[in-house]
């Protein structure tokens, strides 16, 4: 083969490319601000994935995944105690209401042991309404829990006798409590078999503690 015939392909690449000469430049020039863009551009912003409340959750629920959304904050915005891990809560019972697209933090469940010295017993968070009587108790306190109609029709009633205090949660504000107060959250331990009864109960009642020294 000769060498004109070797040299002739590179021939007719060389006038394509000047034909096309422009238009490769300007590709050229494109692919160069590109990666200039690219150079020049900030990294991403750090972040914390979390997890939120998917609804709004009121106080006493048991939490399943479902309730929980992830959530990516930066970390000066992310509060203390904040949920990383959904099975650090998952089947744990809420202490206090969490509003949508809050962050759940580990504080506002029930933590795991309060039941111990307690077996044959359940883990009920009750809504007083007057939040003022309930930072008056205290953990291992005895109380006992008098309910009363919100609209007034009904005489008082019982609805359980001398159970203890395993948890004060935080007092919280947000959501709205029973007959429209804020109220705050008691946790007391009330036997097995009552505490369906009692938790359904105090949910459309007014809940009036009532404890001796």
């Amino acid at each position: 083969m000769t060498l004109a015939r070797l040299l002739a392909p590179l021939r007719r690449l060389r006038r394509r490319v000047l034909l096309h000469r422009r238009s490769l430049a300007a590709l050229c020039a494109a692919a160069a601000v590109l990666v200039g863009f690219e150079v020049a551009s900030p990294p991403p912003a750090p972040t914390v994935a979390v997890w939120t409340a998917g609804r709004a959750l009121p106080g006493g629920v048991v939490l399943t995944g479902s309730d929980l959304a992830p959530r990516e904050l930066p970390p000066e915005a992310v509060p203390d105690d904040a949920v990383t891990d959904p099975r650090e809560v998952v089947g744990r019972v809420l202490a206090a209401p969490v509003a949508r697209g809050e962050t759940v933090t580990t504080l506002r469940v029930v933590r795991r042991g309060l039941l111990r010295g307690y077996p044959g017993s359940t883990a009920v968070p009750l809504r007083v309404t007057d939040g003022e009587v309930v930072s008056l108790l205290r953990v291992g306190d005895r109380v006992s829990f008098v309910v009363a109609d919100p609209d007034g029709r009904g005489e008082p009633q019982l609805l359980v006798e001398d159970v203890p205090v395993v948890a004060v949660p935080r007092a919280s504000a947000g959501l709205g409590g029973v007959a429209g107060g804020s109220g705050r959250l008691v946790v007391v331990a009330v036997p097995d078999g009552e505490a369906a009864d009692v938790a359904a109960r105090a949910a459309t009642s007014i809940l009036i503690p009532v404890w001796r020294d």
